[in-house]
């Protein structure tokens, strides 16, 4: 049985705005009826809300000759940008290693000239069609899959691990090869960040209901960014648009979260290679964990004039301690 989310309440809302995140994400926020209460006093006014439907993700491998489906995941998350999702969640999981790991990715049921196809290239053609909650990735034949491993590291990172041990250990048995963390940021425009990244977050301005996830370089421009319901969605449709593109390992970027820091956001973060993690909430202690051994510089509640540093306080550049004369 498909799944789907019908509404009975509402009407879908296409974006028309040319913004390239609010088009190509189609059913992405629903007009729906609310009552507004100001004091004691309601009227009838039509409200927007972010779509949450789910999405299964399925993995095809093996050889031409023996091919396999297996269902890996399935997300509660916004339409648009499935595609990158389901790439990013494969490579924060350590299921494929390159771009070139992935054959092609389909909505089930369509053929492999379909329009709703993206290649290696990261080429999304139709990030989302309406009713179409199933995506399959194919693997290349000679990609082998743990699917045990797959298992037992979804299992750990979507129960918040059974303990801190275990998870990072987990971690290091699947996580990419490090370098030297030398990506660096003024603390002047890390303050900047968060403003930028609303600005962008465009089905946002609209619901007030999504996370975001953004990704800047040392200058403060905005690279990418994502939108979601999840959290650790709007990380996956970020960080797999970036591997299918080629882009990663993201040593030179700061990924910037709307919300807390977990541990599941540090782990897809050190899978995409990248060097500093800021959010305007807080971190775990877990995420902090994470960030300090695998050298991750780690910003949290981040706001116009101040921040948190958890590690990496060297890698940010324009503070002096209050203490410091002329302070």
């Amino acid at each position: 049985m498909p799944l789907t989310n019908q509404s009975i309440f509402g009407r879908a809302i296409v974006e028309e705005t040319g913004d390239q995140n609010a088009g190509e994400s189609g059913r992405a926020v629903l007009s729906v009826h609310a009552e507004r209460v100001i004091g004691f006093l309601s009227q009838t006014e039509e409200e927007t809300l972010a779509v949450e439907e789910p999405l299964e993700i399925q993995l095809g491998y093996g050889m031409a000759e023996s091919r396999a489906t297996k269902s890996v995941s399935v997300t509660m998350r916004t339409p648009g940008y499935d595609f990158d999702l389901a790439a990013g969640f494969l490579m924060t999981e350590g299921v494929v290693r390159d771009a070139n790991d992935i054959d092609r990715i389909v909505y089930s049921g369509h053929s492999k000239g379909s329009d709703a196809a993206v290649t290696a290239a990261g080429q999304n053609i139709l990030p989302y069609l309406p009713g179409k909650n199933v995506v399959l990735v194919e693997l290349s034949p000679n990609v082998t899959v743990g699917l045990a491993n797959l298992e037992r590291n979804f299992y750990t990172t979507s129960s918040c691990g059974i303990c801190g041990k275990a998870s990072l250990l987990a971690l290091h048995t699947v996580c990419p090869p490090r370098r030297e963390n030398t990506f660096s940021i003024s603390a002047g425009t890390l303050y900047t960040l968060p403003a930028r990244m609303r600005e962008a977050q465009s089905v946002f301005s609209h619901t007030g209901g999504l996370h975001a996830a953004g990704l800047f370089n040392a200058g403060g421009e905005l690279l990418a960014l994502r939108e979601d319901v999840g959290r650790h969605n709007a990380v996956d449709k970020l960080l797999g648009a970036e591997f299918l593109a080629d882009r990663t390992p993201l040593r030179d970027s700061l990924l910037l979260l709307s919300g807390r820091a977990s541990f599941e956001l540090l782990q897809k973060a050190l899978m995409g290679g990248v060097s500093m993690v800021a959010s305007v909430g807080a971190p775990s202690s877990l995420a902090a964990q994470v960030a300090r051994e695998f050298d991750i510089s780690l910003v949290g509640f981040l706001r116009d004039d101040h921040f948190n540093v958890y590690h990496g306080a060297m890698h940010i550049s324009g503070c002096r301690p209050v203490n410091e004369r002329g302070a």
